[in-house]
């Protein structure tokens, strides 16, 4: 006889979840597919200083767009948040993190610094839109034919946020979830971007 599976506790059900914006995932492949298709006909029937302004024009173009559509990822653990924005990732242990927010933008606070989360954007119209509903249905505006729909869908990032305050009420006194702020910068993604502005500023000076 099969013995029952453990009950998946609160803490494993959030354990480890990402978030990303699938927009800036689409937008920026099709800007990278356009970039290359642009810049590789540019360096196979141009000039020589056609080729060199295409290809420090992708040294440069290439990371940017990275950067911004497909780095951006928030990663929520039992013990920690990980943010990886476009030049830099902070790993925040949840007992460090005082706040988390989305007004104009979604933002995670500390006692001493405020962090924007660029994988999670903040659509304004979809918060109206679910503002409306919302008071449709405290104002009992439904039709009494239609069955009830069950409740108000929120905007995706007040979701995403309830997701992560959730997970850093459960880990705020945990010995694990302690510890300092740290941030990385980007480097593999500056690095590239300073050399392809110098270079297209040689270039074009040629």
């Amino acid at each position: 006889m099969t013995s029952p599976r453990p009950a998946t506790t609160p803490q494993q059900q959030y354990a480890d979840r990402s978030y990303r914006s699938p927009a800036a995932l689409a937008g920026g492949a099709l800007l990278l597919l356009l970039g290359l298709w642009l810049a590789g006909d540019a360096l196979l029937r141009g000039t020589g200083h056609t080729r060199l302004t295409a290809a420090f024009a992708l040294l440069l173009g290439v990371p940017l767009v990275y950067a911004f559509t497909l780095r951006p990822v928030v990663r929520a653990g039992e013990d920690r948040l990980t943010v990886r924005n476009p030049f830099r990732t902070i790993t925040l242990p949840w007992g460090a993190v005082e706040d988390l927010r989305a007004t104009f933008s979604a933002e995670v606070l500390t006692a001493s610094a405020k962090y924007q989360m660029w994988a999670i954007p903040v659509s304004l119209r979809q918060r109206k839109k679910s503002d409306r509903q919302a008071t449709r249905a405290a104002a009992g505006l439904r039709s009494a034919r239609t069955a009830d729909p069950g409740p108000v869908p929120r905007a995706t990032a007040d979701r995403t946020l309830a997701e992560l305050r959730d997970l850093k009420d459960r880990a705020t006194t945990r010995a694990t979830a302690q510890g300092e702020v740290t941030v990385r910068w980007a480097y593999e993604v500056i690095g590239p971007c300073v050399v392809g502005v110098v270079g297209l500023g040689v270039v074009v000076g040629l």
